[in-house]
């Protein structure tokens, strides 16, 4: 999908039963009109993801794993492999700062996740972020650098175009603090020179970069008009159906 396309995600976290995941979906097909410079994409828990992708309008919505483990298949009990996802999803959060803090995924973790979604044709959200010690300290940039670095590793020119990188400052996320923009747009642009120095310029100009972090309708503009933020993840506000739309049409707007 090319830069000039807005990508809105939603992540529901483990928020929803199936039967409230898809009266909120029910909700926003009547609130989310279809346009081609925005897609959009949720993510649902696991469960509702069978039932979604037979009532969404994939024209309109697209669905996101939150989770997979890397391996295809074997003695995992109770882990779904990106092999199981495929065909049902498009794309596959990977990275989470939620993953990495609480459920203690490594940089090993996060590169194997990445080249499981993509020999399994999903498109990987990689996940990068600095928890506010270490902001304090002046260490996102090499927070940020190690991450890119990690989550990419072994990953080709080619596959990267399947690659969409989100930023999320983890001391940000849910708190309600809204990031300056000129913080966001200076991780942006250093994500964007990592990756040309990894993949080259060409590359580099063609990743797409999402933004996170107690994202909300009085924000969202502004971030989706940072030159080098493509798109949002968005938490919390995707489980209000007149929130979520509001973002969507306003990033219509901005194309």
């Amino acid at each position: 999908m090319a830069r000039d396309t807005h990508l809105i995600v939603g992540n529901w976290k483990m928020n929803l039963t199936i039967h409230e995941a898809s009266l909120l979906v029910h909700k926003l097909a009547d609130l989310i009109e279809l346009h081609r410079d925005v897609e959009v994409v949720i993510a649902p828990s696991a469960l509702a993801l069978q039932p979604l992708s037979l009532q969404i309008d994939h024209r309109k919505i697209k669905l996101a794993a939150q989770n997979f483990y890397w391996r295809d298949d074997g003695a995992y009990t109770g882990e779904i492999s990106a092999h199981q996802l495929r065909g049902l999803v498009k794309y596959a959060l990977v990275g989470h700062s939620e993953r990495r803090n609480i459920f203690g995924e490594q940089d090993k973790d996060i590169r194997n996740k990445v080249q499981a979604a993509l020999r399994n044709q999903l498109r990987p959200i990689l996940c990068v972020g600095e928890t506010a010690a270490e902001r304090a300290n002046g260490e996102t940039h090499d927070v940020i650098h190690d991450q890119i670095t990690g989550g990419l590793a072994n990953v080709t020119g080619a596959e990267l175009q399947q690659v969409v990188v989100a930023y999320e400052p983890i001391w940000a996320i849910g708190n309600g603090d809204n990031v300056p923009p000129t913080d966001v747009a200076h991780v942006a642009r250093a994500i964007r020179s990592q990756v040309s120095h990894l993949f080259g310029a060409r590359a580099a100009a063609d990743l797409r970069i999402l933004y996170g972090g107690s994202v909300t309708t009085d924000n969202a503009s502004v971030y989706l008009e940072l030159p080098d933020i493509d798109g949002l993840l968005i938490g919390g506000a995707s489980l209000d159906a007149r929130i979520f739309s509001t973002i969507i049409t306003n990033a219509h707007q901005q194309t």
